[in-house]
């Protein structure tokens, strides 16, 4: 084992202090932080334990909400204002993980937990970028089922594999940060990075930077949305491709529309694409599978994962299809 130092801080200042240092990481509920220290892809000589930072789910003006980062997915699962306001968020993190994992994790430490691509865990036999740089990308030729089909690049084709993060992505969050550069807020579709040259750059985090919160802002037809997540089993595995989507329609035409995959990129891809060819179009099953199609002509498969492109705009569509017949619960 690599040696470490230990310290507890009480608040977001005294965890910054403590953080700066090179080296050092944030420790929440550890559920992914230990298994990679104890698979030797991390190797911190310092952790800083912040579950005693803000664990409050706070009512803003007009219905959002801030997560503080130490809230358990338990907890921000299972509060009311989430499952009436913001349904996709309670049933995504739901979906994720086991019960005894989610009373453990932190929003934060979700937020930063790493991919679970095999080569990237394999440090003794693989040739992994995100984990040495410059070294190469085994799964590039590799069994790559499970990877990603968006944006991803020669030097990275690695999935995220957040189920919580893909609601967050398409609620439009805001993650608020403090370093010693001071506070500041980056929205959540900014926060995760694509690979491009260097996957091992993840986040916009900047050194020694700390999650404090997550805002959720008030976005009324959210509370018409859902989480659906395709599987190779039906509990604790990740996504091959999973879809949050709030959809607003007003005299048969989409008037709003939010939607997010999960399990087809490095991050939660904002289908960005979708929401614009659909706005102002009628609600109507050509029209949702027309707007799928277009949001997957940017997906570049490899040779084992072609079928998420596919999956993916059946998914779509079949959630968008729902929420349009007004047969998911708000």
């Amino acid at each position: 084992m690599t040696p470490f130092t230990f310290a507890r801080a009480h608040d977001a200042a005294e965890a910054v202090r403590l953080g700066a240092p090179a080296g050092s990481k944030y420790l929440g509920g550890g559920t992914n932080l230990v298994d990679l220290m104890r698979e030797h892809v991390e190797q911190p000589s310092a952790l800083v334990d912040v579950t005693g930072l803000s664990c409050a789910i706070e009512e803003r003006p007009g219905g959002g909400l801030l997560i503080g980062a130490a809230a358990t997915n338990t907890a921000l699962a299972e509060h009311r204002a989430v499952r009436e306001r913001f349904p996709m968020l309670a049933r995504a993190i739901a979906a994720g993980a086991s019960g005894q994992i989610r009373n453990m994790a932190t929003v934060a430490g979700n937020m930063l937990q790493r991919t679970r691509c095999t080569y990237f865990y394999d440090h003794s036999g693989s040739r992994c970028n995100k984990r040495q740089p410059g070294q190469g990308c085994d799964a590039l030729d590799g069994i790559n089922r499970n990877h990603a089909v968006l944006g991803a690049s020669s030097a990275c084709v690695a999935t995220h594999p957040s189920d919580m993060c893909v609601a967050l992505a398409a609620l439009d969050a805001v993650v608020h940060l403090e370093g010693n550069g001071g506070a500041r807020s980056v929205p959540f579709t900014d926060f995760h990075l694509l690979p491009e040259d260097h996957p091992e750059r993840e986040t916009a985090l900047l050194p020694g930077e700390l999650i404090t919160a997550i805002e959720l802002r008030p976005l009324p037809m959210a509370a018409h949305s859902t989480y659906r997540k395709v599987r190779d089993r039906a509990s604790y595995a990740f996504a091959l491709v999973s879809v949050a989507a709030a959809l607003e329609v007003e005299d048969g035409m989409v008037k709003d529309v939010r939607l997010a995959l999960g399990g087809v990129a490095h991050k939660p891809w904002r289908a960005h694409t979708l929401e614009n060819m659909l706005r102002g179009q009628r609600a109507a099953f050509a029209a949702f599978e027309s707007a799928a199609a277009g949001e997957m002509l940017a997906a570049r498969p490899l040779r084992d994962n072609g079928f998420k492109i596919e999956l993916a705009q059946r998914t779509m569509v079949a959630v968008l299809g729902a929420l349009a017949a007004g047969a998911v619960r708000s």
